[in-house]
């Protein structure tokens, strides 16, 4: 759902009086979860600014390549996976551009549709980034659980 359609309700839904209180170990089992979520994010963010480009560049290039079924994707698909408004996207994808990362190319099916596809520079600095992060993931095996809540 992109981030302009989400409401208050669907956000932090509200809690009737049958709902059960979390107990002691479910807020640290919570805790334990965003922890190791943000290690990971800081992690990330601190490899891909070492190859010289933001956290946003490398999701746009991450959501790009793995797109479902294709080797490419339009603003609206971007904007839904990254959450954020098209314009924004648009923009990102202009600085992509200007890096020689990615290309746009009207699409030959829907001429009102423009894809964005990953230029060689791109690919290679998203495998290498790739290669990075799996590394990271397969070290917090057995570390990064999920949180278990009774619904």
């Amino acid at each position: 759902m992109p981030l302009a359609t989400l409401s208050s309700t669907a956000i932090s839904p509200a809690i009737s009086d049958d709902d059960e209180a979390l107990g002691k170990k479910e807020f640290e089992a919570l805790a334990e979860f965003r922890y190791q979520l943000r290690r990971f994010e800081r992690f990330s963010e601190t490899a891909i600014q070492a190859c010289g480009i933001t956290p946003l560049q490398y999701l746009l290039l991450l959501h790009i390549k793995g797109f479902p079924g294709r080797e490419y994707a339009n603003v609206g698909e971007l904007a839904d996976r990254l959450q954020a408004m098209p314009h924004g996207v648009a923009a990102l994808i202009s600085r992509c551009e200007a890096n020689g990362l990615v290309a746009r190319k009207q699409s030959e099916i829907d001429r009102r549709q423009v894809e964005v596809r990953l230029l060689p520079a791109g690919e290679e600095l998203l495998h290498k980034l790739a290669r990075l992060h799996r590394k990271e993931l397969r070290s917090l095996t057995g570390v990064f659980p999920i949180p278990l809540i009774n619904f």
